[in-house]
């Protein structure tokens, strides 16, 4: 995406803020009582230019460039999105991290129809929270979103501190041959591992793009981890960076960016310092694995600026609850292998194969009769998971629906994040609490998708 300055930033934020003039809300999480006219999003299959080896065809988007919109809305004020299907197979839209009506969430069987090719459908919500999400289908996930839908949506909270530009990263990779066309998406035996990777990364589909921003200025730059697979080790060298916000929320304390890990669902807002002198760059960078990657750069230009990272004032909690530990009732989440195969066809499409559970269950795939919840909680009440993985391997488990805080990890220090997404290591037991405000059943499940396809999934019921 090209580089918002302020004055465009302000602008945008101005239209969109301006979908949300004199309509009500109705309900916590409810739709709008009159939404605004609706965002057409047309999935397609389109072609785009992802290499230098030459133009990939079935790129899937929500659009006819390639590359999804980055959407923007405002905290507060109602959004409508009109889903119209131009694939030759079903589709839907999630709102990952989104806490909305049940009703909008964008899981077959579960919370809507699938939608049809040539069919429509109409979402209509009031984000509650700001921050950095995404957006990607539910159906037929591992084909779908590795051919190129997943987007980044931005909330934005017009008393949030003035940057000097905003860039926004979608980082994912493409499983590419040497003819820049689509290969098989995954091997069975890396789907039972750690996921098999792509060969091409991205950031915003193109390989280690460079991006101009003021000397001596602030940047705010969003990152999602949209990818399928992939978890990064991120770092930025030649610029002092600090850590704002991750997965949506800001962190209880700011802290510099030296090492932080994040996967697939994730999503972590920087204060970049951008350096003072004319031409320098700074590199965000993956450093897992045996050497450096380059993500994406900065470069300075201009006079600079010359502001600090202090002049930021802070960003606004979101209007999570917070759990009384005190009467807070315990679910035991284990996330283990398992050599149960109860994979079932489904028109959203299976992988033929279970290789994961939760609570030993594998989910057996999307069906209008599912196994039964993991969990029955009543509205309202405080929850408190305690997750292990008993596995070799990380797992990205997000929750739909709702988000929780982290209070305890048997490997480390943990700050008190609220989030929607964890990305629990090996052998790691980790206690997450949560209020259980939003009715519904509510998805929880690994983001490496191939993990979710083949059994790391599991539900939650509301009421």
């Amino acid at each position: 995406m090209p580089l918002l300055t302020r004055r465009n930033l302000l602008k945008a934020s101005a239209v969109a803020g301006a979908y949300g003039v004199g309509l009500g809300i109705a309900g916590k999480f409810g739709p709008a009582e009159a939404a605004p006219e609706p965002q057409l999003l047309t999935a397609v299959k389109t072609e785009a230019m992802l290499t230098e080896i030459g133009p990939t065809r079935e790129i899937m988007s929500w659009g006819h460039d390639g590359m999804p919109p980055v959407l923007r809305m405002t905290k507060g004020r109602p959004y409508a999105a009109r889903l119209k299907n131009g694939l030759d197979e079903p589709t839907t839209i999630h709102w990952h991290g989104l806490r909305i009506d049940n009703r909008m969430d964008g899981v077959p069987f579960m919370t809507q129809p699938y939608v049809y090719t040539g069919d429509s459908f109409d979402y209509a919500f009031t984000p509650p929270d700001a921050g950095t999400f995404w957006y990607h289908p539910h159906c037929n996930t591992l084909t779908q979103m590795g051919h190129g839908m997943t987007g980044v949506l931005v909330v934005e909270d017009p008393a949030d501190p003035e940057f000097d530009a905003e860039v926004v990263l979608n980082l994912r990779d493409w499983r590419l041959g040497g003819d820049g066309q689509f290969i098989a998406p995954f091997r069975p035996r890396d789907a039972a591992k750690s996921g098999t990777y792509g060969t091409v990364r991205t950031a915003n589909w193109h390989r280690e793009p460079q991006y101009d921003a003021p000397a001596g200025g602030l940047v705010r730059l969003r990152i999602a981890v949209t990818d399928v697979t992939r978890i990064f080790s991120l770092k930025v060298e030649g610029a002092d960076t600090t850590v704002i916000a991750i997965d949506g929320n800001p962190v209880p304390k700011r802290f510099p960016l030296d090492l932080l890990q994040i996967g697939p669902g994730q999503r972590l807002d920087l204060a970049v310092r951008v350096p003072d002198r004319e031409g320098a760059v700074a590199t965000l960078e993956d450093i897992r694995g045996t050497t450096p990657k380059t993500i994406a750069s900065l470069r300075a230009t201009g006079p600079s600026l010359k502001r600090e990272v202090g002049d930021l004032g802070p960003l606004a909690e979101n209007p999570v609850a917070k759990a009384d530990l005190s009467t807070a009732e315990q679910i035991p989440l284990v996330l283990s292998a398992t050599a149960e195969n109860t994979a079932t066809e489904s028109i959203c499409g299976t992988l033929g194969y279970s290789f994961w559970a939760i609570n030993k269950v594998p989910w057996p795939g999307d069906t209008p009769d599912p196994t039964a919840p993991l969990a029955e909680l009543k509205l309202g009440r405080s929850y408190v998971f305690n997750l292990e993985n008993v596995t070799p391997h990380a797992h990205p488990i997000h929750l739909h629906g709702m988000s929780f805080t982290v209070i305890f990890s048997s490997t480390r220090e943990v700050m008190p994040l609220v989030s929607d997404t964890y990305l629990i290591q090996p052998d790691e037991k980790v206690q997450l609490a949560f209020v259980a405000d939003n009715p519904g059943d509510w998805l929880l499940h690994c983001h490496i998708i191939e993990h979710q396809k083949t059994g790391m999934t599991s539900y939650l019921r509301v009421s």
